[in-house]
């Protein structure tokens, strides 16, 4: 029970992070977007959306397959990124980022593809589809770091899509982040999270203990550290964490999670 709630957390968490990355984005040319754009959504694999929003994806696309303009292509594909998005088809979103970054061919652009193609990485669950979308949230990403060698959120990004293939090198780029910047919030976090998700726990302590000094309000953080805390044996450090939580988020979900958890350290 216990393994099978932290391995949610860690996914729950990742998926955090991109809760306000929800960038736009799109197309080359009509002839690509008629042949490889992403098929209308038939629901598989996805939650279903309101009609609205799906009638409104159906005219936006019927618009950028029928225009002959690259540039107004660009602008309705833009709009389908956006679109993709709120419904949770975060593949396909990522698809019209894609397209979008090769016909504007800015750092904005591939910062938002990449952001893109991340977020749909964080959701895939078939291994195939995760090294996938990970090789192209690498390739986006990529070009921004080779841009904006500073830019330590996309360095981020680009060290998580190896834990599915190869994590010793994921492991080394966020000690790179963390080299540049000790106080990197988000690399603090993954690299404690990992550690959890590895069962390396006094690692994991003592990153999110440091992520605990640099933001104390950190709910993430304060979360996965009780988990910590809790596998050590130390349930009054556990108890501390769960109850710091439960006062920083009164989201039901996020209260459920934390009671469950001070209900384990009563048995």
């Amino acid at each position: 029970m216990l393994k099978t709630r932290i391995i949610l957390i860690v996914v729950a968490a990742l998926l955090v992070w991109l809760i306000f990355l929800l960038p736009k984005s799109v197309v080359e040319n009509e002839s690509q977007l008629k042949e490889a754009a992403p098929e209308e959504p038939q629901g598989t694999g996805h939650a279903a959306i309101p009609a609205t929003l799906s009638a409104t994806i159906k005219s936006v696309r019927m618009q950028f397959q029928s225009n002959s303009s690259n540039q107004k292509n660009a602008i309705f594909a833009d709009s389908l990124r956006t679109l993709y998005t709120q419904a949770g088809q975060f593949d396909s979103a990522a698809w019209f980022a894609g397209q979008a970054a090769t016909f504007f061919n800015t750092t904005e652009s591939f910062l938002k593809a990449g952001n893109s193609y991340y977020e749909a990485y964080t959701f895939a669950m078939e291994p195939a589809k995760q090294e996938q979308l990970a090789e192209k949230t690498r390739e986006w990403l990529g070009k921004v770091t080779a841009a904006n060698p500073k830019d330590l959120e996309a360095k981020t990004k680009i060290a998580m899509t190896y834990f599915t293939s190869n994590p010793p090198q994921g492991v080394g780029l966020l000690r790179e982040v963390l080299a540049e910047d000790p106080k990197n919030e988000f690399a603090l976090y993954n690299m404690g999270m990992l550690a959890v998700q590895s069962r390396q726990y006094d690692r994991a302590i003592e990153r999110l203990e440091e992520l605990k000094a640099v933001n104390p309000n950190h709910i993430q953080g304060a979360l996965m550290l009780g988990v910590a805390y809790l596998n050590k044996g130390n349930k009054n450090k556990a108890r501390q964490q769960f109850e710091l939580v439960k006062t920083l988020d009164k989201d039901p979900a996020v209260q459920a999670t934390a009671d469950s958890y001070l209900k384990d350290l009563d048995k």
